[in-house]
């Protein structure tokens, strides 16, 4: 199975979720957020296609990191190559971080983006609003985006915030 990548995936990431993580980042976005930090991940042509047995054995080579990330570009426009990739991650008990435009209600939606949640530890969801930027926001770029605690949202059939939300509200910022 092949996924669209944007680049290939960072080892080494510290601002994409807690630790050292591998990101993945996606090619092809539907929402073209204003201001966009990731703009040349857009275009549903652009980048190149992966199979994703290659990001796979790049898992089995990991050391120090703790986990992955989806990000992009919409991660959740390719969730089936995804969860095959969330599948082994989980093998290797990395925990796992996605990052969409989508919110998460509309995510349950969809059958498929449905099943990839099933493996995600945590999502930052709503699309990137400029106005609404903040440099003190943790592991989110404006304050309307949410950090969800998916696993615990999904047993309460409801949208419960990570620990990560929680410290950026702490962060008493003003609009």
């Amino acid at each position: 199975m092949k996924i669209r990548l944007a680049s290939k995936c960072n080892i080494d990431s510290i601002v994409d979720g807690p630790g050292l993580r591998i990101v993945v980042w996606t090619q092809g976005c539907p929402h073209h957020c204003p201001f966009c930090h990731n703009p040349q991940t857009h275009d549903y042509k652009g980048g190149f296609e992966e199979d994703i047995e290659t990001i796979i054995a790049l898992l089995d080579d990991i050391k120090l990191q703790q986990g992955i990330t989806f990000s992009g570009g919409e991660p959740f426009e390719q969730p089936l190559p995804l969860i095959e990739i969330a599948k082994a991650a989980k093998k290797k008990k990395l925990n796992i971080w996605a990052y969409s435009g989508y919110l998460y209600e509309e995510l349950l939606e969809k059958k498929d983006c449905f099943e990839l949640l099933q493996y995600v530890d945590v999502l930052v969801d709503g699309r990137f609003i400029h106005e609404q930027k903040h440099y003190q926001l943790k592991f989110k770029g404006s304050l309307n985006q949410r950090i969800i605690d998916v696993q615990a949202s999904l047993k309460e059939h409801k949208v419960i915030l990570s620990k990560y939300d929680e410290e950026n509200e702490k962060l008493k910022i003003e609009q």
